[in-house]
């Protein structure tokens, strides 16, 4: 991967110096919002684990190179580019070869941010197992089960089934930390009825699971749900009617694939009034804070020494 990784001089500082960063993936700016808006949440979402006292690495696939942290100039033209490619871990060597620019999954963005160094990753939801199509399986799972990194989102995707979603990490040893919550959130919503491994009160806690975790060799990623803020979260009934309708609407157009999610997220903030897109942009920033405050006791500080 050397050949084809461009650290941002920023991230590249904080990474010899033990400094705490924060990785962000890329696909909300690529697929999640139209431009301006999209360059706007990412702006922001940079500057939230700012002022947490941690440096942001968003990563994304531009001019035939991986990028760990985006300058301005690049995140706009990521934002801008015609043709622009959903990258999950099978599309990366496409992605690289043809120089086309790219947003990176959570998958994609786990596999970069650990081979670059970096042990935090915030998200808005991880993928899983689709409804109605449960051979339809995220490359998220399987990748959260082999990548050491913390990975703070506000549970899986709504859209998807998430019993069975909690089966799969479950059988790939994913444990769920429940952030002051005893229920996995369901994205829009901060209920969902499912229980979590266990429930952490405070940032430090997270960190030391993660490390006693990953000393005993082992080398999956610690999942930490979060729910979403209160004042933005839909309630679980509601929202899920809305989901119902979307899901049918998507089997009866034959939408199938990559082309799901998008479709599904989409119609669901159209049939909500756009409620869902709010409650998704405010549970963005919340688990980037939360992230960036994890970030500060995973990070190694490089001593001091007197002359």
């Amino acid at each position: 991967m050397k050949n084809y990784l461009r650290i941002h001089p920023e991230v590249r500082h904080a990474l010899e110096n033990g400094q705490p960063i924060v990785a962000l993936e890329s696909a909300v700016i690529t697929h999640g919002l139209p431009y301006p808006e999209n360059v706007q949440l990412a702006e922001e979402l940079e500057q939230t684990v700012r002022k947490e006292g941690a440096i942001p690495a968003t990563i994304a696939l531009l001019d035939g190179f991986i990028r760990v942290g985006l300058s301005v100039e690049e995140r706009e033209r990521l934002a801008t580019a015609t043709h622009k490619r959903k990258i999950s871990i099978r599309d990366i060597g496409i992605a690289l070869t043809r120089k086309e620019a790219g947003g990176t999954t959570v998958a994609t963005t786990l596999h970069i941010a650990h081979q670059s160094g970096i042990k935090v990753f915030a998200t808005g939801g991880i993928g899983g197992v689709h409804r109605e199509a449960p051979f339809d399986v995220s490359a998220d799972l399987p990748t959260l089960a082999k990548t050491p990194l913390v990975v703070v989102s506000a549970g899986a995707k709504a859209i998807l089934d998430l019993p069975a979603t909690l089966e799969v990490l479950e059988t790939m040893g994913v444990p769920i930390i429940g952030y002051r919550t005893d229920e996995f959130p369901a994205f829009y919503s901060r209920e969902s009825g499912l229980p979590v491994n266990v429930r952490v009160e405070d940032p430090q806690d997270v960190a030391a699971i993660a490390k006693a975790q990953w000393e005993c060799q082992l080398v999956n990623a610690i999942l930490v749900v979060n729910p979403p803020p209160s004042e933005t979260a839909l309630p679980r009934a509601a929202i899920e009617a809305i989901i119902q309708q979307a899901v049918h609407e998507a089997l009866d157009q034959g939408i199938r694939g990559a082309e799901v999610t998008p479709f599904l997220l989409a119609r669901v903030s159209e049939l909500s009034g756009g409620e869902s897109l709010r409650a998704n942009l405010a549970l963005l920033k919340s688990n980037a804070q939360l992230a960036a405050q994890i970030a500060h006791h995973l990070y190694t500080p490089r001593p001091l020494y007197s002359v």
